[in-house]
């Protein structure tokens, strides 16, 4: 995670991810459009992934060694009053190193599709594609999409290939500093599977959902560093969401800035109410202070209130939690969202560029986690059983990453991800030791 969970949720948008960078707006205007193969692109993306996660208390290690193939491409609009345009995907995904010991289902890396024997496919693929409709600064898609704007409902790209759904999003910038979006999706591919008809879920309660339909926008405050974000989904039968931001971000001097982000969701079950009675609020505070242009400092705080957990919407068959989690203490290993929770987190953050080394970065953080308890769970709740009571847990994670800056493999990162998480008895995210290995080369094709 981020200093500024707002700023992160728009690293879909290809924006730089520091709180210093205003957000793009979601929709160019169609006047500037220039033609369905003029405006055309395609990419590609090589990853090369390895995962290591040492789980302890006796349950199942995995580890795996994969490389994958994103190709993506993005058509420009037809020119006129109503632009229309295509964006299309296929993903290849292949097994280098995988052992049947370290693939116990349930226990995977997330990075490999199973046979029906439950081992790993040496290989798998999927593709997909969306209509999409533009006029003025309003766009409309419809297809298989990676909706990542959206704090209730988004989707990620942390394995090796990436989580889609398929529905409708409809997103409008006509206002200045207004950005609006809704959308209605009905199944999800989760990262680890190729159907495009797999369900969606309530993530951490196991429940699944006919569908997910949410609106919301954000503003920022022309002349000021201040933004909002509001908005509001539904998860099928099972919760009502509703999410606000408040973010402030100002550059204290040309080496310095403070960035301010607050979080807060309210969930409350909805419908049929498959995963029982849900009342909860949780909120979370983050300050980043940046000095001599190369150091971050952050301080976090997040709160859970009420008896369940924080939740949010996993997709697939088999349920693989998404990316609408957009909470300070969220990491590597733990979402920190145990009922009744309260965490801290420090995180310090360096920038090797003005040392002499650019594209090098370095991240460490901490967590601590404590009043976890789960005793006042009704039994007709689909979140019985999974917390105990004054349960208490801590991560550590640690991250460099280098992007290469110039020849043959410009753009390329490379990335080492470690994380201890260590947690008492009644936890369910237990103990464990995770490492992860990333390489991914960008090739813009056109």
């Amino acid at each position: 995670m981020t200093i500024l969970k707002w700023s992160a949720m728009l690293v879909g948008l290809g924006l730089v991810n520091t709180p210093a960078v205003m957000a793009a707006a979601f929709v160019s205007d169609q006047a500037t459009a220039k033609g369905f193969v003029e405006d055309a692109s395609l990419n590609l993306l090589l990853r090369n992934y390895y995962w290591n996660r040492d789980n302890q208390n006796g349950a199942p290690d995995a580890r795996d060694w994969t490389q994958g193939l994103q190709g993506v491409f993005n058509s420009g609009f037809t020119q006129g009053t109503v632009g229309v345009g295509v964006d299309a995907f296929g993903y290849l995904g292949f097994k280098l190193w995988a052992p049947d010991e370290y693939a116990v289902p349930g226990y995977t890396s997330g990075n490999l599709t199973e046979g029906a024997d439950g081992h790993p496919d040496s290989h798998y693929g999927k593709a997909g594609a969306a209509l999409k409709l533009r006029v003025s600064r309003t766009l409309l898609k419809i297809g298989d999409q990676q909706p990542s704007t959206s704090p209730v409902f988004a989707v990620g790209g942390s394995r090796l290939t990436p989580v889609t759904v398929s529905g409708l999003q409809l997103m409008s910038s006509e206002v200045d500093n207004l950005d609006l979006e809704a959308g209605h999706f009905y199944s999800g591919t989760s990262q680890d599977q190729t159907n495009r008809d797999g369900s969606l879920w309530a993530a951490y309660a196991n429940r699944p959902a006919s569908a997910m339909d949410f609106a919301g926008g954000r503003y920022a405050f022309v002349d000021t560093p201040w933004s909002l974000g509001l908005y509001g989904g539904r998860l099928q039968g099972i919760w009502d969401q509703y999410y606000g931001n408040l973010n402030y971000t100002t550059a204290l001097s040309d080496s310095q800035s403070l960035a301010v982000d607050f979080n807060y969701y309210r969930t409350t079950d909805q419908g049929a109410a498959k995963a029982g009675a849900i009342d909860n609020n949780t909120f979370s505070i983050a300050a980043g202070y940046s000095f001599l242009s190369a150091h971050t400092l952050t301080l976090g705080f997040q709160k859970v209130n009420g008896n369940t957990p924080f939740d949010y919407v996993g997709t697939g068959d088999d349920n693989k939690p998404g990316d609408s989690c957009f909470i300070a203490n969220s990491v590597q290993y733990s979402d920190f969202n145990g009922p009744g929770e309260k965490s801290w987190k420090a995180q310090y953050d360096l920038n090797m560029a003005p040392y002499g080394v650019p594209g090098l970065t370095f991240m460490t953080r901490y967590v601590y986690g404590d009043g976890i308890d789960g005793t006042h769970l009704s039994p007709s709740s689909a979140y019985y059983g999974m917390y105990g009571a004054d349960e208490r847990h801590h991560e550590t994670n640690l991250e460099a990453k280098y992007v290469v800056q110039s020849g043959p493999a410009r753009d390329m990162s490379i990335k080492v991800r470690q994380a201890w998480h260590s947690a008492t008895a009644g936890d369910p995210d237990g103990d464990a030791n995770e490492f992860r290995l990333i390489v991914d080369y960008p090739i813009a094709v056109f």
